[in-house]
């Protein structure tokens, strides 16, 4: 396995429009998110953290900057110089802020379709999404449909499922906004744990102050400048 970050960023910068209609969402923004490392990124509505998130995404490309996942260069400016959707496929993995997860389907086909658009199948897909499930303690909730799961528990499926692909670099945007603050820890702890031991590199966008003390650090975004914060 590589000793690269999961992803690295160099110099980011997006501008919408130009002349007088020119907006710049995002400034020079530098980062790197190691392998097995959580962070949250705060920041008021506004200040570019959609942005941030769909460009290191590979979703919104960026004016100017650079893209590395894996140590390997994806996106140079606009440009990409990778086949981006097989590395969304392959080394990413998105949960939002509702699970968004197929309702005439059960916990567990869910993340089975995961698993059949990164082209695994039959039994070793069975296989892999029950371990998920299981570790994610919604095994026993797998024949579920989502309707008959609470929030905590979609979402929990949907975690399962953006882990699926075994993904380098984990993006979730504001996952915890419609549970209590109960649900809202675990499911931040929960995003800890799964990037410790999934040694995959996590990035969190929130708005909940009251679960930071889990991350490893937090980033903050404000008029498309991002800075480095401390560990919590």
């Amino acid at each position: 396995m590589s000793d690269a970050p999961a992803i690295e960023t160099i110099g980011l910068t997006k501008v919408y429009g130009s002349g007088n209609t020119e907006v710049v969402a995002l400034r020079d923004a530098s980062m790197r998110i190691e392998r097995g490392e959580v962070i949250a990124l705060l920041g008021p509505s506004g200040s570019g953290k959609s942005t941030l998130l769909s460009a290191i995404g590979l979703i919104n490309p960026p004016t100017r900057g650079e893209i590395k996942i894996d140590g390997k260069t994806v996106m140079r400016g606009p440009r990409a110089l990778v086949d981006l959707r097989r590395y969304r496929r392959e080394r990413l993995g998105f949960i939002f802020q509702k699970s968004n997860l197929i309702p005439f389907l059960t916990g567990l086909e869910n993340v089975l379709v995961a698993l059949a658009i990164a082209g695994i199948e039959g039994r070793p897909a069975k296989q892999r999404a029950m371990s998920l499930l299981n570790e994610l303690g919604i095994g026993d909730r797998a024949r579920n449909l989502p309707s008959a799961l609470s929030g905590g528990q979609q979402q929990r499926v949907a975690i399962a499922r953006a882990l699926a692909n075994r993904p380098s670099l984990l993006l979730a945007d504001e996952p915890t906004a419609a549970l209590d603050s109960t649900l809202g820890r675990q499911v931040m702890e929960l995003f800890c744990d799964v990037g410790h031991e999934s040694n995959a590199g996590v990035l969190v966008v929130t708005h909940d102050q009251r679960a930071l003390d889990v991350f490893d650090r937090t980033l903050s975004l404000e008029d498309g400048v991002l800075s480095q914060g401390g560990v919590v």
